[in-house]
């Protein structure tokens, strides 16, 4: 989740050339990020704390389970797709407008998600945060490029990743609490609603603090590739609609949707392909996909996120819809997984230079048995004590998570040339969100399928297998990583080619 931390936003997007020790500091920079980090921490507070609230959701506006999967994906998938575009609108533009416009949007789209009278609304509603969200993010990691150098630099991104840990870690058990100290039939609401204060202050704080963008000019609509974010954008979305609305379309028919969404991604290929040959920076830069170490840690991780995020989301309703947990305690019942994470991800930090992606495989390891130790917890510990039988193994998947996410991002940009870091970063955070969106589609389709036939407990069994199905597969790729850059340093190709990733 803290792609972006690594984002060289300067080089090859047109932005600001780093500080330089020469340049005397703004002394405001502390303070700045301050207001940065507060932001941060609200778009990405924002894609856990819902968790808690679907099934207040659920009852509150009737919303039916497909609705309540798009609350999520959509969220995910809209801030994926305009990471990028968002990133080079800031580096033409200015970022600090280009923050405050995207921070004046979520606060705003935040009131009209507490505001829904129906599930409708709140999904529109959650698309426009989604946008907002990707539009702030990539303005954050500019800005601090923008303002430090150095020592301070890596501080100030050090900080900025513990804010993301922190955010997934507390937004649970804050949404939670949240709901216990509202009520559950209105509290989803203020879910949304604390935002609000948040945003308002951020905004006059952002308009004194943050710094102009020197290199800001003009930039033309289509250098932003409107065409390959529509084309990736409604790829996606024609891949979920069969999942889904699994529950709602029930004629087989819907399956070939899949062909024409095959149809657009291969669209997206060649515009993308036709943008680089044509001279303009498309939204994925396909050059990058011929570093082995960057296309095997993007595919990775889209997958990893396809399984652990859909987690949360069938663990939530499972507890409170299943078992009758208040959101309360269903928040504390996963935040150990948060907690693992984020404790560990620290360490996977200092570790991996030293490992390399052998230290990768052993989180993914440590996620599959802690997933496999939570459905033998499940069946264990039937009832009410199920979720404190699974807190354990939900903390050894936490601490797995903790050593893949920021290992893989280091393993996967170091051999990324500098003039394309921008463009991989982005690409990476593109690839988390859309894995998340179709992880939460593929496992809720399947969760949802098997809840009226057979009972809470086998969905969230066979939810749980799909979710364990994509970790795997991202243990395999990186095994695969690991084996062919064994077989490279024994074999070296002929000619000089870049260190290894492991």
């Amino acid at each position: 989740m803290g792609a972006d931390a690594t984002r060289d936003s300067g080089a090859g997007a047109g932005g600001p050339a780093p500080s330089t020790p020469g340049a005397a500091p703004d002394p405001r920079r502390w303070k700045a990020l301050t207001v940065c980090l507060v932001a941060g921490f609200m778009t990405l507070l924002d894609v856990s704390i819902v968790n808690v609230a679907l099934p207040s959701i659920r009852e509150g506006l009737h919303t039916p389970v497909s609705d309540l999967q798009w609350v999520l994906s959509g969220y995910a998938l809209a801030f994926g797709l305009f990471l990028i575009p968002a990133g080079r609108l800031g580096d033409a533009r200015g970022r600090r407008p280009v923050f405050m416009v995207g921070l004046t949007l979520f606060t705003l789209s935040s009131a009209a998600c507490g505001a829904a009278q129906s599930s409708l609304w709140l999904v529109i509603a959650r698309l426009v945060q989604g946008f907002a969200g990707g539009t702030v993010t990539p303005q954050i990691s500019a800005l601090i490029q923008q303002m430090f150098s150095g020592r301070e630099r890596g501080r100030a991104f050090g900080m900025f990743g513990t804010v993301v840990g922190l955010s997934m870690a507390v937004g649970p058990l804050l949404g939670g609490l949240i709901i216990q100290l509202a009520g559950a039939d209105e509290g989803w609401r203020w879910v949304f609603y604390v935002n609000l204060p948040l945003g308002a202050v951020c905004l006059l704080l952002a308009r004194r603090l943050l710094p102009d963008t020197p290199a800001a000019g003009r930039v033309k609509v289509r250098e932003l590739d409107p065409v390959g974010v529509l084309l990736l954008g409604s790829g996606v979305l024609v891949l979920l609609l069969p999942f889904v609305q699994s529950q709602q379309w029930h004629r087989d028919e819907k399956w070939l949707l899949l062909l024409v969404a095959a149809g657009l991604l291969f669209g997206f290929v060649k515009w993308e392909s036709r943008c680089q040959s044509g001279g303009f920076q498309p939204v994925l830069d396909l050059a990058l996909f011929r570093v082995r170490s960057y296309w095997l840690g993007c595919l990775l991780i889209l997958l990893y996120f396809a399984g652990f995020t859909s987690i949360f989301f069938i663990t939530t309703l499972f507890l409170q819809s299943g078992l009758h947990y208040s959101a309360l305690e269903a928040g504390l019942a996963i935040t150990p997984f948060a907690l693992g994470s984020g404790g560990a991800a620290g360490i996977g930090g200092r570790l991996v230079s030293r490992f390399g992606r052998p230290l990768v495989v052993v989180g993914l390891v440590m996620v599959t048995v802690g997933l496999a130790a939570t459905t033998l917890a499940v069946h264990l510990v039937p009832g009410h004590g199920a979720g404190w039988a699974m807190a354990a193994p939900l903390l050894v998947a936490g601490v797995g998570s903790g050593l893949v996410i920021a290992p893989n991002q280091t393993l996967t940009l170091s051999e990324v040339p500098v003039a394309m870091a921008g463009s991989a970063g982005g690409s990476l955070q593109t690839g988390q969100r859309v894995g998340s969106a179709v992880g939460i589609a593929a496992v809720g389709s399947v969760f949802f399928a098997q809840v009226e036939p057979d009972g809470w407990p086998t969905a969230y069994d066979h939810g749980l297998v799909v979710a364990v199905a994509f970790v795997i597969a991202a243990l395999v790729v990186a095994v695969a990583d690991v084996v062919t850059g064994r077989r490279d340093r024994k074999h070296p190709p002929a000619g000089p080619r870049p260190a290894s990733s492991e």
